[in-house]
């Protein structure tokens, strides 16, 4: 467990509440001096599992509403790391990985707190938000523009895409004036 103390830069400062060696956070979250752990003291996990009606019929049990692949889903689309979502969520770090990796099961007081975080409503969450892209989809399609434009984008390789991508996002960026 370590205390944060003040981030410089763009690295954090810490204090390793062990043998009280302040540095800046390794990469392992593990202190220089006494090798201990660098993350807090994580909250309690309770492992539950499915009803029996959820496991499937395989016998390979996996999250009974995939939540974890739902969260880590909406991270990624959001674009956040696992810290910055932990630090949303005022949790360590290792609690999200945790949640992600179905080694522990969110409370509903986390759940909400996820929620909250990745700017969702706890059924998107749960649902893992597909309803909402289905509906985005649905609605850029709709949009002219890029409904003239789907022909073409099937035509173009990986560079192309990409060049025309970088155009868009710098013509967003700075919209060009006009005399």
């Amino acid at each position: 467990m370590a205390t944060t103390l003040a981030p410089v830069d763009s690295r954090e400062v810490v204090r390793c509440d062990h043998c009280l060696l302040v540095q800046f956070r390794t990469s392992n979250d593990l202190c220089r001096r006494c090798h201990a752990s660098l993350d807090e003291d994580e909250p309690e996990i309770v492992a539950v599992a499915p009803p029996p009606q959820m496991m499937p019929s395989n016998g390979h049990g996996r999250g009974h509403l995939n939540l974890a692949a739902s969260i880590r889903s909406l991270r990624l689309r959001g674009g956040l790391s696992q810290r910055q979502l932990a630090l949303r969520m005022s949790v360590p770090r290792t609690y999200v990985s945790k949640i992600e990796n179905e080694k522990a099961t969110p409370t509903l007081s986390s759940l909400e707190r996820l929620a909250r975080a990745l700017e969702v409503t706890v059924p998107d969450l749960l649902s893992g938000g597909e309803r909402n892209r289905q509906e985005e989809i649905g609605e850029l399609i709709k949009d002219q523009f890029i409904a003239e434009m789907l022909p073409f984008v099937t035509q173009l390789n990986g560079m192309q895409m990409s060049s025309i991508l970088t155009q868009v996002r710098d013509l967003t960026m700075r919209p060009r004036r006009t005399a």
